[in-house]
């Protein structure tokens, strides 16, 4: 079943898709209509490329946990706000049940707008840096 999942997520076009809910702020949910049943028709996309401090509990400090809320109502803000929002699917996540892409809105990359705002930090998948420091 799984690689039925896969060829199907990687004959997706690119395309508009609806953003139905920000997970945190690397992180969004989108509806899909091309998966088969059982599956939900939705899809978490994480942005490909940057790296977000994470959320309560799994933040290492009290400043990575704050930082990370910032970086979830900045992309929450972003996508309220968009008049066009364009993803790419790229491909699955190594952490399976997740894809990785690229997130435009209103032809803006997310992933650049959360690095220019110092709430991401680009990341080509070595080790991480801590928030915390």
């Amino acid at each position: 079943m799984r690689w039925l999942a896969l060829l199907l997520l990687t004959a997706a076009p690119a395309h508009a898709y609806e953003i139905t809910r920000v997970i945190d702020g690397d992180t969004v949910e989108i509806a899909v209509d091309f998966l088969p049943s059982p599956l939900p028709p939705k899809l978490s996309i994480r942005v490909i490329g940057i790296d977000t401090p994470e959320k309560a509990p799994r933040a290492q400090c009290d400043a990575e946990a704050a930082l990370a809320k910032k970086a979830s109502a900045f992309t929450k803000d972003a996508v309220a706000n968009a008049l066009e929002v364009d993803i790419k699917i790229l491909k699955w996540d190594k952490y399976g049940g997740r894809v990785l892409g690229e997130v435009y809105l209103d032809h803006q990359s997310l992933a650049q707008s959360l690095i220019s705002a110092g709430l991401a930090r680009p990341y080509k998948g070595d080790a991480k840096q801590s928030w915390c420091e």
